[in-house]
C-alpha cells in the first residue's frame, strides 16, 4: 500500500486514501496538473486553500524549519491527530496549497493512519463533491470521484467526522489560538494541549 501510494504521488497521480478521520484525496502539492485533477474531481474552486499532509510529524517539521520553538511543541503536542493546523508560513511553501493567503498553510498528520511513514508530502482533501458530506467508507465516494484516480485505497469503515481545523498563527508570539471549525478533536482536548484559547 505505501510503495504504490508514494509512487502515485510523485508520478503525477490523484490517490483516494483512508485518512483517519474520513476518506480523501491526495496528490503532488508542486505539481499543478495533479492539483488542477484534483480540485477538478472535488467540483472545488481553484483559489480555495488546501491543507498539506505530512505522515511522519518529524518529517513536516524538518520541512517546516522556521517554526518557533512555541509552535514546534504546539505541533508535536497535537499531531498525529485529527486536526488540521493553520501555521504562518513566511517562506511561502506549498503555494499551490495556498492560495489567497500563501503566507498561511494548513498541516495534518493523520493518527493511526496505513499509510505512517510515507515519505511524501501531499496535497490532500475530502474524497467528496464540494459541499457535500465527506465520505467514511469507499461506497460513499461518488462513482466520477473513484473513476478519475489513479489508485484507490481502503480501510473499512472510518469515523466519519472531518479534522477539526485549530488556527495557531498568532501562538508563537502570544500563545493565542482559536478553532477555526468544529471537528474530530474536542475544544477541551485543545486546551489541554495548548493552554487557554485567545
Amino acid at each position: 500500500m505505501l510503495t504504490a501510494f508514494e509512487a502515485c504521488i510523485t508520478r503525477g497521480g490523484v490517490a483516494l486514501f483512508p485518512a483517519d478521520t474520513v476518506y480523501g484525496l491526495a496528490c503532488d502539492p508542486e505539481n499543478a496538473a495533479a492539483v488542477e485533477r484534483l480540485y477538478e474531481l472535488k467540483g472545488r474552486a481553484p483559489d480555495k486553500p488546501a491543507a498539506v499532509m505530512f505522515f511522519d510529524v518529524e518529517l513536516a517539521l524538518g520541512v517546516l524549519d522556521d517554526l518557533g520553538p512555541r509552535l514546534q511543541a504546539a505541533v508535536r503536542a497535537l499531531l498525529p491527530g485529527g486536526v488540521t493546523l493553520l501555521l504562518p508560513n513566511p517562506a511561502r511553501r506549498f503555494p499551490l496549497a495556498c492560495t489567497g493567503d500563501p503566507e498561511t498553510l494548513g498541516v495534518r498528520v493523520p493518527a493511526g493512519s496505513p499509510l505512517r511513514g510515507a515519505r511524501v508530502a501531499v496535497l490532500q482533501s475530502s474524497a467528496n463533491h464540494a459541499g457535500e458530506p465527506p465520505p467514511r467508507a469507499l461506497d460513499e465516494v461518488p462513482g466520477d470521484i473513484l473513476a478519475g484516480v489513479r489508485l484507490k485505497l481502503g480501510a473499512g469503515v472510518l469515523p466519519g467526522v472531518a479534522s477539526t481545523v485549530v488556527d495557531l498563527r498568532g501562538y508563537e508570539d502570544g500563545g493565542g489560538w482559536s478553532v477555526a471549525r468544529e471537528g474530530a478533536v474536542a475544544a477541551a482536548e485543545l486546551e489541554a494541549a495548548l493552554g487557554p484559547p485567545a
